[in-house]
């Protein structure tokens, strides 16, 4: 049976940049095809828990989708012939029968990659459609609970997202699987550092001419451009703005209110300084 390494965030924190990188390194392509990417389609897939199970969700109660997708999680891996990567945007929680929704006997481990939650807030306004109060709220709803619905039928099964430290805290805290963390910050900084750890920690073979050009084939420009030139399917429905938007770390400097950084501040602030997000005096850097 093959294992999986869960690609783990919340939403807008890097984990499209991350499965770009992935498909390029792990291809050998000089550029990977954004409709196309490693670590998909994502864990809370409904047409992949209705193949992995044999019965339709839709035919199901809410609380007996929940305890099968452990399930559906083993079927998916032992289909597998190599190490497989997927994409979650899920907390780490366990099903209403009390098993852990990531079992631990299919997986290597886990890549969680967070990001400063005050531009989690912008990106997420932005890819959702909201308001900035309404990112902030959702940031801060420890009950929210994400599905993508297009008209009819949602695509993904519903998924427990927590506030943003409480997703955070699930994978890194209390999954008590074996996790490489990655800050999106880092990734702007040293994306050759950063995922070159991504590698050896997978288990993948490292090397360093592949390394260089699966980071340059993943950078935001080439990203952005193909959505330029093609689209990208994983676009949010919500809105008309682009899915490779900005890029870039400390637009919330620009966007938020006051009120907006003083609610996030005091919901995560002390995870927001376990990360350094926050100077000594507590202030966002």
């Amino acid at each position: 049976m093959a294992d999986i390494v869960w690609l783990a965030s919340y939403p807008k924190s890097g984990n499209t940049w991350t499965r770009a990188f992935l498909t390029s390194y792990l291809g050998a392509a000089d550029e990977a095809d954004i409709n196309d990417l490693e670590g998909g389609p994502i864990a809370s897939s409904r047409q992949s828990f209705d193949l992995a199970v044999g019965v339709e969700a839709a035919c199901l109660l809410p609380e007996e989708v929940e305890n099968l997708r452990p399930a559906a999680f083993r079927v998916q891996a032992r289909e597998q012939g190599r190490r497989v990567f997927i994409k979650t945007h899920d907390a780490w929680t366990h099903t209403p029968a009390g098993e852990p929704l990531f079992p631990a006997d299919v997986t290597h481990g886990a890549v969680y990659i967070v990001r400063n939650p005050l531009d989690v807030a912008v990106s997420a306004q932005h890819h959702f459609g909201l308001t900035t109060a309404a990112a902030v709220a959702m940031l801060c709803d420890e009950a929210h609970l994400l599905s993508h619905a297009h008209g009819g039928l949602a695509d993904q099964l519903p998924q427990r997202l927590l506030s943003w430290s409480g997703h955070v805290r699930s994978w890194v805290d209390e999954s008590q699987l074996s996790i490489y963390t990655i800050r999106y910050e880092d990734l702007l900084a040293d994306p050759q550092t950063v995922f070159g750890g991504l590698v050896r920690f997978a288990g993948l073979d490292y090397n360093a001419e592949r390394m260089a050009t699966a980071v340059a084939a993943a950078s935001f420009e080439r990203l952005r451009r193909q959505e330029q030139a093609a689209g990208f399917r994983e676009r949010s429905a919500r809105t008309a703005a682009p899915f490779f938007r900005s890029g870039r770390a400390g637009n919330w400097r620009t966007t938020l209110t006051q009120t907006d950084i003083d609610t996030l501040l005091a919901a995560h602030g002390a995870t927001m300084a376990r990360f350094g997000y926050l100077d000594p005096a507590g202030a966002p850097v």
